[in-house]
């Protein structure tokens, strides 16, 4: 038969055929079939599987599919975006599974972000950064050297890392670069806290010292403790100065003139800690705004309600044990809502607005594991041989990396925690600069940095 006219006879049947019934239909196909031979067979059998196939991505409505994408993991939706463009499309748009992967790694969200394929990038760069932390490769060291003696303090703020040493210097650091901004001349340094302006110091000679970065002159010199001066804190919108000391003592000074105000007493031991925080909630005893005063020994960790009312009397003494032979390990967390510590006991964490216990967290081997930084989603730990990442959701280990032999010290002040943000999340920006710092024996400072994303 010629072209045209099949054609023509095919345009015919066509027509024919779509008049029929579906019965009809359905025997006219049988008798083609029987009367079909291998080739068409064949022919018929490939051709049918192409034509059920259905795209049922494409032909839903969008909120219907974004609700059937929800039941599959991340990792299937990947492999999912690899069927086609349109999948590809779809998929990388459906903003709440892409938050919800992001929120399970620990990621913070953003719902100000309007940008429907943001979320799957957010995604991509979260799986790496949790894989090299599992890998053990999310950080890298560097070292600080300057110091001719044991450094003794650290503090860290913004990028600048303030070290105080036995050779009479306090020194003033750019992390990112490794330089030495300010170097100058004070007494030996057991605590070391600073600003912009000033940097205020707690010595071994039993002062505490306040010098302007600028000059290196000591602007007021601030006596009265009969014991080492473990730790230091201000506020200049109080124009207060809070030390703890080895004489089993907490002063609180004015911080303008170096007059001592009060004398806080009760402690049994050394006082390692303190720290002055705004309290953000409230509770029968302060409101939020509040000013709070924690100081800390080895055994007990006292709250005092620091603000206009200097003479204050001791709220509520917190420990974990009546044992003495279960002390705190020297370091404390307070944001204001939670306060933390750790003991060989595990890892305490009580509510601020009632004092009680809400968890204690006790991985394997707790005995020799300290505490750095604690927040949200994430906590900072540390022992002789690694620093490690817990996830205070499942409180899992999921991360280390090994630590050189640093100096040891009883009171917590010659190792600190860098930035602290990203353990409330991270979030892509935040997973930079400062992790860890210790001082070396051979007086230099070990920093554990962020490596940037591959």
């Amino acid at each position: 038969m010629e072209k045209k006219d099949f054609e023509a006879w095919l345009d015919n049947i066509s027509i024919a055929f779509l008049s029929l019934t579906d019965l009809q239909k359905n025997e006219t196909l049988d008798h083609l079939i029987s009367l079909s031979g291998a080739v068409q067979l064949r022919h018929l059998s490939n051709n049918l599987e192409i034509l059920l196939k259905r795209d049922f991505l494409k032909l839903l409505p969008l909120e219907l599919s974004f609700y059937l994408l929800k039941w599959l993991d991340p990792q299937t939706l990947l492999t999912c975006c690899l069927v086609s463009k349109q999948w590809n499309k779809v998929i990388s748009a459906c903003t709440e599974v892409w938050q919800t992967a992001c929120k399970n790694l620990g990621w913070q969200i953003d719902d100000s972000v309007q940008d429907p394929l943001h979320w799957k990038k957010v995604y991509l760069k979260a799986i790496l950064r949790m894989k090299q932390l599992k890998d053990h490769e999310a950080f890298e060291t560097s070292s600080l050297i300057g110091h001719s003696a044991r450094v003794y303090a650290l503090y860290y703020k913004d990028g600048l890392l303030c070290t105080g040493s036995d050779d009479l210097s306090a020194k003033l650091w750019d992390v990112s670069t490794g330089q030495c901004i300010y170097g100058i001349q004070t007494h030996t340094c057991a605590a070391v806290k600073f600003d912009e302006q000033k940097l205020v110091t707690g010595s071994f000679d039993n002062t505490v010292a306040c010098w302007e970065w600028s000059s290196g002159t000591k602007t007021q010199h601030f006596r009265g403790h009969t014991g080492a001066v473990f730790s230091v804190d201000y506020n200049d919108e109080l124009d207060i100065l809070v030390s703890g000391s080895a004489d089993f003592t907490v002063k609180v000074w004015a911080l303008s003139t170096g007059t001592c105000l009060n004398t806080l007493t009760g402690h049994t031991e050394w006082v390692t800690k303190v720290v002055l925080q705004k309290c953000k909630v409230k509770s029968l005893m302060h409101s939020p705004g509040d000013y709070i005063l924690l100081s800390a020994d080895k055994y007990e960790i006292k709250i005092w309600p620091i603000g206009r009312e200097i003479n204050c009397k001791c709220l509520r003494t917190l420990s974990v044990s009546e044992d003495r032979s279960i002390s705190l390990q020297p370091r404390l967390h307070f944001d204001g809502k939670y306060i933390v510590c750790s003991s060989a006991l595990g890892l305490y964490q009580w509510d601020f607005a009632s004092y009680d216990i809400l968890r204690v967290i006790k991985p394997p081997d707790f005995s020799n594991v300290s505490l750095l930084g604690f927040g949200e989603i994430f906590a900072l730990l540390f022992d002789n041989r690694y620093l490690y990442i817990m996830d205070l959701r499942t409180e899992k280990l999921i991360s280390r990396w090994p630590l050189p032999e640093y100096r040891k010290s009883k009171r917590g002040s010659s190792f600190l925690a860098g930035e602290v943000s990203w353990l409330n999340g991270l979030n892509g920006q935040n997973d930079t600069g400062l992790v860890f710092a210790t001082s070396m024996p051979d007086h230099s400072i070990h920093l554990v940095l962020w490596k940037e994303h591959g």
